[in-house]
């Protein structure tokens, strides 16, 4: 059965406008979270007052036209998909022919909550103005499959456009789906990931009432800490990953540059808990079980995962509990959520892009704010430095709100 083979990848994050910058700044140990810009901050005066925002605004990527016409999620998603694209080279001038036959293209995209901001801005405008304000674009961009209905007008896909929503897993079930298409021999050729952008008043408060942000507003770069005594929650961040996925056999007669190879995935529920995982973390090892069987690899063979650690009391825990049940005591850990904060629906696709470039380079980032680590973790962690280590199989885990568990697995070209 073929190979699924990564050639193209990109990113819009709270720490770089594209995949390189947000690669770099990760392994530099810097951070993405700040006080939260916005009018609705000090209007609401809510507890939390710290977020991790774009790095790069979209209005000063995207055409000014463009971007108007679209959600933020949906900006997010754009530029995330261009990059990708062009980096996999598979962008083509006005007037060429497509490099890919539309109708063995797919887009997977995914998002979390979708055009949340155009929701409630719509929705003012009509409680204040009247019908006539109401923008006739409300309805295609705040629906949740505006980012992959985007991105597959902007590279012209006809194999078919899917957007999961399955909460923080959304980005990782969305390349887990690609897989599944090109494994079927469906298409050759899959742009998948997330996207997120949903940093409003309501979301937060919402967030807020259950109890799951950090209130660490006097020093917010240290405010996201996995796996540290101290955390007391997540940090709410918005941006997008997108990687270009393609059947092995099509990527080697096209030329194309292979980065990574997404050999296998796993997808569970845990029918526990609306919001809390559980504790046994029993969803979360199958999950990593049934992406190692895919992948036809051994626990043994996984040197690192990348975990989905939101720095809550409760889930960094017992995700390394998940762990050392499915795979061992022997991987190396980080949580590029200390850097990042949380995408939500594009963490899984931006964390999976760090996983498979730790692979690629053999580079582990450090997780920032790691000062005492949590006695009940008893697996390795890295902090301080990046761990320089050869790796031939990494893991990827994101897990969402609903019980919904995602694990990906990357091997070495």
């Amino acid at each position: 059965m073929t190979d699924v083979v990564v050639t193209g990848y990109g990113a819009t994050t709270p720490l770089g406008g594209d995949a390189a910058s947000t690669w770099d700044a990760l392994l530099a140990g810097k951070s993405g979270v700040g006080l939260t810009r916005g009018e609705w901050v000090e209007k609401f005066d809510l507890p939390v007052k710290i977020s991790a925002q774009l790095a790069v605004e979209p209005s000063e990527v995207l055409p000014r036209v463009q971007a108007r016409r679209m959600d933020r999620a949906e900006q997010v998603a754009i530029i995330a998909a261009r990059e990708a694209w062009a980096h996999a080279g598979l962008a083509v001038e006005k007037g060429e022919e497509p490099r890919v036959e539309p109708e063995r293209l797919a887009v997977v995209i995914g998002t979390g909550i979708g055009g949340v901001t155009t929701l409630l801005d719509q929705d003012d405008l009509l409680e204040t103005s009247g019908l006539r304000k109401v923008s006739p674009l409300t309805v295609p961009m705040l629906m949740p499959n505006g980012p992959a209905a985007m991105v597959s007008l902007e590279i012209g896909a006809r194999g078919g456009v899917h957007s999961p929503a399955s909460a923080c897993a959304t980005g990782a079930e969305a390349l887990a789906w690609a897989y599944r298409l090109l494994k079927a021999g469906e298409v050759d050729v899959v742009v998948a990931g997330g996207a997120e952008a949903c940093i409003s008043g309501l979301t937060v408060a919402g967030f807020v009432q259950a109890r799951t942000l950090s209130q660490r507003n006097e020093e917010p770069e240290r405010a996201s800490r996995p796996f540290d005594t101290k955390r007391d929650g997540f940090v709410l961040g918005e941006g997008a990953g997108v990687m270009v996925l393609e059947r092995a056999e099509y990527a080697a007669a096209r030329g194309a540059t292979v980065h990574g190879r997404l050999s296998g995935v796993g997808i569970t529920s845990d029918a526990y808990h609306i919001t809390g995982p559980d504790p046994e973390g029993t969803g979360q090892a199958r999950a990593m079980a049934n992406a190692m069987r895919t992948a036809e690899i051994s626990p043994s063979d996984v040197g690192h995962v990348n975990c989905h650690a939101t720095s809550t009391v409760a889930g960094d825990v017992g995700e390394t509990v998940a762990i050392r049940k499915a795979i061992g005591e022997h991987p190396v850990l980080t949580a590029p959520k200390s850097a990042l904060g949380h995408l939500v629906g594009g963490a899984g696709a931006v964390e999976g892009i760090v996983a498979m470039l730790s692979v690629r380079d053999g580079i582990i980032p450090a997780t920032r704010n790691l000062d005492e680590l949590d006695p009940g973790v008893t697996l390795d962690v890295v902090s301080g430095e990046p761990r320089k280590m050869e790796l031939t199989a990494a893991v990827n885990n994101s897990f969402g709100f609903g019980g919904h568990n995602a694990s990906l697995v990357f091997t070495k070209v």
